[in-house]
C-alpha cells in the first residue's frame, strides 16, 4: 500500500465514530485517506486480488458502522480530492468536495442551481451516487457529466443520461464504479438572491430537523404515495427509544443519537420502526442509511 499512499494517510485500527455523522462505530482494520484517482486505480485491484474487503466512503453522512467495526479497508474520498473550479457557468467538483462547500462556491461565482444542496452534509461523490436531493432539487438536475473509475482501473466519463438517475439512486449504486468528480451545469444568477435562498432553506432545516443531534439525516426513503415521517408518527413512534437511539420528536423521519447510542441501538431502532410501520400500514420503509461492518 505504501507504494501508492503516503504513510500518514494510512491509519490502522481507526475508530469509525470519528468519521460518521451518527458518531458511532468501531474500528476499521485499515483506513486510507485517498488523494488521487491513481491511488484508487492502484489499490482496488490489489485489494480484490487479495480478497480483502473494502469500502469507499465520503463524509460518512449516510453510514452506520457496527460497534465491532469493519474487518477490511476503508478508502475515504475526502478533502484531498475536493477541488472546485469554474468553467464558465459550469463547476468541476472533485468527489471529495462537501456539497455545502460546492453550493457556497457556486453562490460566490454567481451560479444558481445548487442552493438545495447547501445543507446536505455529504460529498459530491456520495451526492451523485445517491442522487441526493432536498426541497425540490436533486443532483440530476445539475449534473452534466460524471467522471468514474471502473473495476478495471479505467477512468471513464458518463453523461447525465448514462447515470440512470432515479429517486435516491443512480447507475453508480448498481455497478462497480467509483465517482472521481462531476461537471455541474448551473445557471448564472444574482449572488445576493442565491445567498438569500440558501439562508431561507437553512432556516427551514433548523426549524424542522433535529440538527442539534448526531444523525444520518433522513433515515428512510420516501415510500411511493406516503411520507416516511408521517407514517412513523401515525404508528405512535414519535420519541420511541432503544438505548440512546431515538425517533426524533422534531421530525419522525430522523433516527437520532441522543448522545449515548451504540450502533446496535440505532440499528435496532431502525428495525423496530420498519416492523411497526409494516405491521400497522402494510408499507415497507426502505432505509437510506448504509449498514457496514460487524454489529
Amino acid at each position: 500500500m505504501n507504494a501508492y499512499v503516503p504513510e500518514e494517510d494510512i491509519l490502522s485500527k481507526e475508530p469509525m465514530w470519528k468519521h460518521t455523522t451518527f458518531r458511532v462505530g468501531g474500528e476499521a482494520d485499515c483506513f486510507v485517506r485517498i488523494s488521487s484517482p491513481s491511488q484508487l486505480a492502484g489499490l482496488i485491484p490489489r485489494l480484490k486480488e487479495n480478497k480483502i474487503p473494502w469500502f469507499i466512503m465520503g463524509n460518512g453522512s449516510n453510514l452506520l458502522v457496527g460497534d465491532k467495526g469493519f474487518r477490511g479497508v476503508i478508502l475515504q474520498i475526502g478533502s484531498k480530492m475536493g477541488a472546485l473550479s469554474t468553467e464558465g457557468s459550469r463547476i468541476r467538483a472533485g468527489a471529495g468536495a462537501l456539497l455545502s462547500a460546492a453550493a457556497k462556491y457556486a453562490m460566490e461565482q454567481g451560479l444558481s442551481g445548487l442552493e438545495f444542496a447547501s445543507g446536505i452534509p455529504g460529498t459530491v461523490g456520495g451526492g451523485v451516487m445517491m442522487n441526493a436531493g432536498a426541497y425540490g432539487g436533486e443532483m440530476k438536475q445539475g449534473v452534466k457529466e460524471v467522471t468514474i473509475l471502473n473495476d478495471q482501473g479505467e477512468i471513464l466519463t458518463l453523461d447525465n443520461a448514462s447515470m440512470e438517475f432515479g429517486y435516491r439512486t443512480s447507475v453508480i449504486k448498481n455497478r462497480p464504479f467509483v465517482v472521481i468528480g462531476a461537471l455541474l451545469k448551473l445557471i448564472p444568477g444574482n449572488k445576493e438572491e442565491i445567498f438569500e435562498k440558501m439562508e431561507e432553506l437553512a432556516g427551514k432545516r433548523r426549524e424542522k430537523q433535529p440538527l442539534e443531534y448526531a444523525s444520518a439525516g433522513s433515515t428512510f426513503k420516501r415510500p411511493e404515495g406516503y411520507f416516511a415521517g408521517k407514517l412513523i408518527m401515525d404508528a405512535g413512534l414519535k420519541g420511541h427509544r432503544v438505548g440512546g437511539a431515538m425517533v426524533s420528536e422534531k421530525h419522525c423521519g430522523f433516527v437520532i443519537n441522543t448522545g449515548t447510542a451504540t450502533a446496535a441501538d440505532i440499528a435496532q431502532e431502525i428495525w423496530e420502526v420498519q416492523e411497526r410501520v409494516r405491521d400497522k400500514f402494510g408499507v415497507t420503509l426502505e432505509k437510506e442509511v448504509i449498514f457496514l461492518g460487524d454489529f
